[in-house]
Parts: C-alpha cells; sequence; structure tokens
C-alpha cells in the first residue's frame, strides 16, 4: 500500500509555456514531462511522459501524445497501451474532451478517465484559479494556477502549478494532458 501524506500533489510547472514543460511535486511523488515530439504542415504533436520513476521505458515510451492541428485546431489524443487511458486508441480530443453545453462554450468541458468516472474542467470558475477540475458531486479534484501578480520570480520555475489532489494522484497524468488541451483551447480561441 502507497504512504499517504494527506497532502495534494502539488506540480510545479518549470516553464509554464504551452509547448513543454516538466511538472514536478514538490514532495517528490510524481514528475512528469511535457513536450513537443514534432511539428510538420499538417500538425504539431506533443508527448507526456510520466518519469517518477526513472526507468528506460518511462523515458522512452509517453504515457499520452496529443496531435493539434498545424493551424492549432484539435486533433487527436492516445493513450498508450497499460497507460491510465488503456489501450492505443486514437480519440478525437473534441469528442474525448466535450463541451459540456452551448452556452458554457468551449471554456467548460467534461471527459471521463481511467477510473469510468466524468470529470469536469472549468475556466475561472473557483476564486484564484486559473482552470478547476470537479467530479460528478462538484468537488474540486484538480486546478491549475498561475503565478500570482507580484509574486517573486524564481530560476527555474515559472510560479505555476497544477494541484491534484491526493485520492486523485492516479490520474495525474489525464488531468495535465486534459488541462494541456484545455489552456490551448483558450490560448488560440478555439470554440
Amino acid at each position: 500500500m502507497a504512504t499517504r501524506y494527506v497532502l495534494p500533489y502539488f506540480l510545479e510547472d518549470k516553464t509554464g509555456r504551452l509547448d513543454g514543460s516538466e511538472f514536478v511535486d514538490l514532495h517528490d511523488r510524481i514528475h512528469l514531462v511535457y513536450k513537443r515530439k514534432s511539428r510538420d504542415a499538417s500538425r504539431i504533436v506533443y508527448e507526456l511522459y510520466d518519469i517518477t520513476m526513472n526507468t528506460f521505458e518511462a523515458f522512452h515510451v509517453p504515457v499520452v501524445t496529443l496531435c493539434f492541428g498545424a493551424d492549432h485546431s484539435l486533433g487527436s489524443v492516445c493513450f498508450a497501451p497499460g497507460s491510465a487511458g488503456g489501450g492505443e486508441q486514437w480519440m478525437h480530443m473534441g469528442q474525448y474532451l466535450s463541451q459540456v453545453n452551448s452556452i458554457a462554450g468551449s471554456r467548460l468541458r467534461r471527459f471521463f478517465a481511467s477510473d469510468g468516472n466524468e470529470y469536469r474542467w472549468g475556466y475561472r470558475l473557483a476564486e484564484g484559479n486559473e482552470w478547476t477540475c470537479t467530479n460528478s458531486s462538484g468537488t474540486i479534484v484538480s486546478h491549475y494556477n498561475l503565478k500570482s501578480p507580484g509574486e517573486p520570480t524564481y530560476p527555474g520555475s515559472s510560479g505555476c502549478m497544477l494541484t491534484v489532489e491526493e485520492d486523485y494522484g492516479h490520474l495525474a497524468c489525464e488531468m495535465l494532458a486534459t488541462v494541456m488541451i484545455m489552456r490551448h483551447i483558450v490560448e488560440y480561441d478555439i470554440s
């Protein structure tokens, strides 16, 4: 049985950029890498690696691959076999992370995680959170925050943070993949 700390996973976003970053738990429990693999005339491909275990496979087999159109349009998402999503199956991002309703628009979307439950990411729904992810009961399970105005800048840190509640740590890769899609939607004004 894993040790419980009754502390959320505080994943420091090292760069704060959409084109790649490392997300390292302040207590060294999770280490994720999100990086651009390639860009060509038709698509931009990003890969997410869970290098927590520091094995050869962790550095060479992405757990999630995100493909956006070269024009930054939504493309497809794929979970590697044996990772959070199960088997290697490509799905359109708009289908995987679908709009809740037309009134809320593209800044409120839901997805079904590998645990079979529905989660929703919303833009600026909770005080102080840029992005907030809730479960079907409305409980906040994850959130992404930008650097606070006036907060000092430190070398090797953007000041941005992805927080995942400890009970949902097994979904950290899915939380990161989905919040990166959500950030992409806002950055490129995708409806």
